[in-house]
């Protein structure tokens, strides 16, 4: 687990990490200094490679803290797990920095999944002789790309299959976009970046081409999963506070409790079994909810002071709003909305 101490100096910026459109340097310095740069990366490679419950259980704490630098390490998370999965001059190239520290990459992948899903593709990839791609079109939705030495990045064929690439950021033609204006979680500076004929050479092809080159399940995987109960967890724990002089807040304190706790029991079931998608897809839903009415009900017991920023109920319940629409393909957005549905 991290260190207590971490977890505390992540939670004192947490809201200015949320409110304010900088990069959250003190929050990643802490993060790096803790070692969970390390966590998801192999030993050879200079990581320490916890395991698939240990790696959720820091996630889930880190999220609890400061939901703003879990959802940066969280694309950065994806793109580690993509260079894990493909080739082995990839891995030796890019996996010792990022253990260390020295280089940050991300993600843009969310064109292939939830983002313009009802237009043509936003990224297209045309093939050059010597087994490249020439990138063309926009990433439309990329965190920290300002930061990043390089992203993993998803684009389309003319015949409909998929590629991913590893695109640096230095290369010609790539435009960063200024960061967005988000509800939430302004510190992620999350942008647009859009790729004007970049070439990427066949050493930076991470995997493809394939008709579903992410696999079938899209979106909503149980890191997702796991930021969503950080927060419904330190949400419930707010309440438990409010509870602890307000006796008639107990019973609504225990069933949230029971809630997280046994959603978290899943997720660890889910973390170590064989690969379900649909169970995959209904506990990120889970989650979901779970976030939205634990983060709901804090405010109700924090009442109009929770309203007030920096009062972390009013936090909360904002970021809660995000998991709506990252990583939230049709099946968890069809759960959620019949859950709201009067």
């Amino acid at each position: 687990m991290i260190d207590p101490d971490a977890l505390a100096e992540l939670a004192a910026h947490a809201e200015a990490a949320d409110r304010r459109p900088d990069w959250p340097a003190e929050s990643w310095g802490r993060v790096r200094a803790a070692g969970v740069l390390g966590w998801s990366i192999p030993a050879e490679y200079g990581g320490t490679a916890r395991g698939p419950v240990a790696l959720l259980e820091g996630h889930e704490a880190l999220a609890a803290a400061c939901t703003t630098t879990a959802f940066v390490l969280s694309q950065r998370e994806a793109a580690v797990r993509r260079l894990l999965a493909g080739p082995d001059a990839l891995k030796a190239r890019f996996l010792p920095a990022l253990a260390a520290g020295d280089s940050f990459l991300t993600v843009g992948l969310s064109q292939l999944t939830t983002s313009r899903q009802h237009g043509g593709p936003a990224l297209h990839a045309n093939p050059t002789p010597g087994g490249g791609y020439v990138l063309d079109g926009d990433i439309p939705w990329v965190t920290a790309s300002d930061h990043a030495d390089a992203l993993v990045v998803g684009a389309t064929l003319a015949d409909g299959t998929q590629v991913l690439v590893v695109l640096p950021t230095d290369r010609p033609g790539v435009e960063v976009g200024p960061p967005m204006e988000l509800s939430a979680l302004c510190g992620s500076r999350t942008a647009w970046v859009k790729c004007r004929m970049v070439e990427v050479e066949a050493a930076l092809v991470v995997a493809g081409p394939a008709p579903h080159v992410l696999g079938t399940v899209g979106g909503g995987g149980l890191e997702t999963s796991c930021l969503a109960l950080g927060v419904a967890a330190a949400a419930t724990a707010d309440l438990k506070r409010e509870a602890d002089r307000r006796p008639d807040l107990v019973p609504a304190w225990e069933r949230f409790a029971g809630a997280v706790n046994a959603a978290r029991g899943r997720l660890r079931e889910r973390a170590v079994g064989p690969a379900d998608p649909d169970a995959t897809l209904a506990l990120r839903a889970e989650c979901t909810r779970l976030a939205l009415k634990a983060t709901q009900a804090g405010l109700v017991a924090a009442k109009g002071a929770g309203f007030v920023a920096p009062h972390p109920a009013q936090r909360r319940a904002r970021q809660a709003l995000f998991f709506l629409v990252w990583s939230c393909p049709r099946p968890v957005a069809s759960d959620v909305l019949a859950d709201l549905l009067p």
